[in-house]
């Protein structure tokens, strides 16, 4: 017992690790004309005094500041911009900016679906579909307990920000719950989800409805970093985290996710550590501002305890070097996938001290894998949701997973009061309470197990 406890607090509050992100740029665009680099300073919380004045001496004009974090976005034309800024004092990292994306599962798209209409609020599509929700909330029984449904002992609301493609707030089973939002795509500034991903994760969390979320009585708070396509760079990623921690949120879900190849031929590690430094300082940040910071395994059924395999296994097997996934920090909760039988979702990331919970996120049930006959799959094990437009859809990936983690994380708070734990106590908690699954003990495949919300509010 005092072993697990060291070991559980070590996962906790972590050891630094440095990682980063694939630069957004082609190779073969590289050199040409304007880019968006990172500059990461030195300070890890406020900007040289004479920061605009290097930047302009190099070439570059400053995009986005981030003053708590250090570090700024800049585009520049001068093809030796980064080589000037690496050899300024004040400078840290430098690198052209990098993108992440919302985590999916290959081949897979959500599948929309139309219910009879019904009284909102009747919980019929829980009743009948929501074995995940069943899974963690054990039948609904946690949300008889102090703070189970995220209602707080102190009366103040329990926020869980979603990092994602924005949220539906408009949605019947989630405008009761709905606080604000806010978006950091270049260009827009509705934080209505337009691509579905968001609103799915959101419902998750704090659902009351025809669907129900973990915590039902959670509050939302939107950080739309996704467009209607494409990705999002890491300076937005990081703005939203830094804003979610200025705005006293209590726990943020991030579903998305990518790989750096630290040792790409096309790039210099030089060129891709900026993205990293920044993801952790803009992590530590929220996580000081009293954020539990929760994140998706991944989607690609690989083992990313390995770097060195992880790099052939995405890359091909000439590759050479070391594959790290990002966004990465040990101040995270890290979450990989199961099925409705407990085993991991085929899909899962996976990986010894790098998972450190299972929740449900679905797949096909247990007579089918990748290969075999399509007759075989059993939609409702998929996860069923809320979806954009006032709808639900079906999905499956680790992006399902981990707002589950996260709204348990969320009413742990709420039985506490706000402000009252540290995200290291939560994130113990969460861990500690977990259901041993798949590999007996702590394991590669689900960590320390099923997040279960009724044990970790006794």
């Amino acid at each position: 017992m005092k072993k697990t406890t060291v070991w559980l607090a070590a996962m906790a509050l972590g050891v630094t690790t440095l990682v980063g992100v694939n630069p957004g740029t082609a190779p073969a665009q590289a050199e040409q004309g304007e880019q968006k680099y990172l500059v990461v300073f030195q300070n890890a919380s406020s900007l040289p005094s004479n920061y605009e004045s290097l930047l302009q001496q190099a070439g570059g004009k400053v995009t986005k500041k981030l003053s708590n974090l250090g570090a700024v976005q800049v585009v520049s034309s001068n093809p030796n911009f980064n080589s000037a800024m690496q050899s300024s004092p004040y400078v840290q990292a430098v690198n052209r900016e990098g993108s992440v994306y919302p985590d999916s599962v290959a081949g897979e798209v959500a599948e929309a679906f139309n219910p009879e209409q019904t009284a909102v609020g009747t919980a019929d599509l829980y009743d009948t579909y929501q074995w995940d929700i069943k899974q963690v909330t054990s039948n609904g029984e946690s949300w008889n307990l102090k703070g189970g449904t995220g209602k707080s002992a102190d009366g103040k609301n329990i926020v869980v920000g979603v990092i994602d493609t924005g949220i539906d707030y408009n949605h019947p089973d989630l405008k009761g719950n709905y606080l604000y939002g806010k978006s950091f795509v270049p260009g827009i500034t509705d934080a209505i989800d337009e691509k579905g991903h968001g609103t799915h994760v959101a419902g998750a969390i704090a659902a009351n409805g025809r669907v129900m979320g973990v915590g039902p009585n959670l509050k939302l708070a939107s950080y739309r970093v996704f467009g209607p396509t494409g990705s999002a760079a890491t300076s937005d990623i990081a703005a939203a985290l830094e804003a979610a921690g200025n705005d006293n949120v209590d726990v943020v879900n991030m579903s998305l996710g990518g790989y750096n190849w630290i040792q790409d031929p096309d790039y210099t590690p030089d060129e891709v550590i900026a993205d990293q430094l920044l993801f952790e300082r803009a992590i530590a940040y929220a996580t000081k501002k009293g954020v539990t910071v929760v994140g998706s395994a991944g989607n690609n059924g690989m083992n990313i305890s390995n770097p060195w395999q992880l790099t052939k296994d995405l890359f091909g097997p000439d590759a050479e070097g070391i594959t790290l996934r990002s966004p990465s920090s040990p101040q995270m909760l890290r979450v990989a996938s199961n099925g409705i039988g407990l085993n991991r979702a085929y899909y899962s990331n996976y990986g010894a001290l790098h998972i450190h919970v299972s929740a449900p996120g679905g797949d096909y049930g247990p007579l089918w894998a990748p290969g075999l006959d399509p007759a075989l799959r059993d939609g409702n094990a998929r996860t069923l949701s809320t979806y954009m437009g006032g709808g639900y859809a079906w999905m499956i990936g680790t992006s399902m997973a981990s707002p589950k983690a996260a709204a348990v994380a969320g009413v742990v708070i709420a039985k506490a009061g706000k402000d009252k734990l540290t995200p290291a106590q939560v994130k113990l908690q969460v861990m500690g309470t977990a259901t041993d699954i798949q590999d007996a003990g702590f394991d590669k495949y689900s960590g320390f197990g099923l997040v279960n919300a009724k044990k970790a509010l006794k």
